[in-house]
């Protein structure tokens, strides 16, 4: 009987510290969010169809004033990677090799984020896996929890106006197609890469 009633004991308290150390989850969003999308297309006229690809799809946060403040941006930034984007996840989605400011970038899938050097003087587009992202459930939140698999230069460039919001272009000459400008605008941020496109 007294073993029993240990058992019975025991039971009930393995039961309460199970319950009690499960996990709480909550949930946000689900609403539409303010995304944007810049792709190139190249189009084989000769042949009527799609003769490549690609793009980035970004969420587009809103430029605060607080940011205007050097200090305050550069602590935010210094030494530190940036989702580049707001609530989901900064993707490039390529199906044509391409070469960001001389780093190959074979065709696939990536998340982006924008890396500042330690002392500030240097920006990189951050390559960051996905394949390796979704299997740790990291939100871009938390994109220092991410590895960079590899980054591409940016060179910062003199502000002319202030974006608002975040807005990325991907430009060409129409008579060098193949020669694309990645530009990254926030605030009185203003980061350029070249971009070639193998074909």
């Amino acid at each position: 009987m007294r073993i029993r009633l240990m058992l019975v004991v025991s039971m009930m308290l393995f039961t309460l510290t199970a319950t009690a150390q499960q996990k709480k989850i909550g949930a946000e969003g689900g609403d539409p969010d303010d995304r944007a999308s810049a792709r190139v297309l190249y189009w084989d006229e000769s042949a009527n169809t799609a003769a490549g690809q690609f793009a980035i799809d970004y969420g587009r946060p809103i430029w605060k004033p607080v940011y205007a403040d050097k200090a305050q941006f550069d602590k935010m930034t210094d030494g530190k990677v940036w989702r580049m984007g707001s609530n989901f996840w900064t993707t490039l989605v390529t199906d044509l090799p391409l070469e960001i400011s001389g780093k190959r970038v074979a065709p696939g899938i990536y998340y982006l984020g924008l890396k500042r050097s330690a002392d500030g003087s240097r920006w990189s587009l951050a390559f960051i896996d996905p394949t390796a992202v979704r299997k740790a459930h990291i939100d871009a939140f938390d994109i220092h929890k991410a590895s960079v698999g590899f980054e591409a230069p940016m060179k910062k460039e003199a502000s002319t106006s202030k974006a608002e919001k975040l807005t990325i272009t991907l430009s060409y000459p129409k008579d060098d197609i193949k020669n694309v400008t990645l530009r990254v605008a926030w605030g009185t941020l203003a980061l350029t890469a070249p971009v070639k496109v193998t074909l």
